[in-house]
């Protein structure tokens, strides 16, 4: 049996480990995954979370589950609910499909095929990092929102893949890490795995992004994605459409990174993506190792979207792992043409 480790994940022996991501950066405790039940809790609780994470990590519980000796209405009964455990990471659904996508039911096969998801994403994230880092230039100073890294793949990375790439390249980089109200992955995870990998950076608020700006302290931004339409428009963490509209009206390059995975082929345009809502105490307040914090009357009308979509017209490049596309390129259905990648 193949064993596979990742920053996030740990599956071996038919044991399957996530760290979680909710305890970061004070507390690493990892959670052992029992049942594709189990890995639904962690999805919906954020503790695993990334879209291309949250696809993997999906369909190695599945693999785990048939090692098990699932039978295949057991199985698919467990896909189904894992696939509709989060409804705007696409990635969650291609990975499930392509373990539903069989004539017949063969457990060792699927469970061969959940491996290859694995190490799939790695080489996409050193494809989107290879793509990507010749547009980080030596002395720039990048913002980045949410968390992009090995803690939203099973690889180097999506948006901090590359930025990883350029810095490794000997870039001399800065790394301006947007808060990411109201769940804080960039001061908590993005800031962790900059620590790691030795890259300098400052932690600012999610509104402090326009006088940075403003003062010219801005080079470029990048995100990642959770889902891109056909048309180029994508959806990403809440608070990405802010910095590309700052992005715009300062002039300065915008990109976003994300492997073919993350493309909807079935999505003419970000107006048909799906958004989810979260509940309204994430917003009332936080959530620690050391427990909830309410700063809000506990009864405030709460508005919470996980994701808001950001319009192609905003974007200067999308750099997947089968190359970096312009606008033209993108007018030009180049994005239909990965569907049979």
């Amino acid at each position: 049996m193949k064993s596979f480790e990742s920053l996030s994940l740990r599956y071996q022996d038919n044991k399957l480990q996530i760290l979680n991501q909710k305890f970061l950066p004070h507390k690493e405790e990892w959670v052992e995954i029992f049942h594709p039940k189990d890995m639904i809790h962690c999805i919906k609780e954020l503790k695993v979370r990334g879209a291309p994470l949250i696809g993997v990590s999906a369909s190695l519980s599945l693999a785990q589950f048939l090692s098990q000796g699932a039978l295949e209405n057991e199985f698919k009964e467990q896909a189904f609910a894992l696939r509709n455990s989060r409804p705007t990471a696409v990635n969650l659904m291609v990975c499930i499909d392509q373990l539903l996508d069989y004539e017949t039911f063969q457990p060792e096969a699927l469970i061969e095929k959940a491996f290859r998801l694995f190490e799939e994403d790695v080489a996409l994230c050193d494809a989107i990092s290879h793509h990507g880092a010749q547009f980080i230039e030596d002395g720039d100073s990048v913002l980045t929102h949410c968390n992009t890294g090995g803690l939203a793949t099973v690889g180097s990375g999506t948006a901090l893949g590359v930025i990883a790439k350029a810095y490794k390249q000997g870039k001399k980089i800065h790394v301006y890490v947007d808060e990411t109200r109201p769940l804080l992955q960039g001061g908590r995870l993005t800031t962790y795995e900059l620590e790691k990998l030795g890259i300098p950076y400052t932690l600012i608020c999610d509104n402090m992004a326009a006088s940075l700006m403003a003062q010219g302290k801005i080079s470029k931004a990048i995100t990642g994605s959770d889902r891109i339409a056909l048309n180029g428009d994508f959806a990403n963490k809440i608070g990405t459409y802010n910095v590309a509209v700052l992005c715009h009206y300062h002039k300065i390059p915008f990109y976003v990174a994300a492997p073919y995975t993350t493309v909807d082929f079935d999505c003419k345009s970000g107006a048909s993506i799906p958004i989810e809502e979260r509940q309204p105490n994430e917003v009332r307040g936080v959530t620690t190792h050391k427990g909830e914090t309410i700063w809000s009357p506990v009864n405030s009308c709460v508005y919470n979207p996980s994701f808001d979509v950001t319009p192609a017209e905003l974007v200067d490049r999308w750099i997947l792992d089968t190359g970096a596309y312009t606008k033209e390129d993108i007018q030009n259905n180049i994005l239909t043409g990965l569907k049979h990648k």
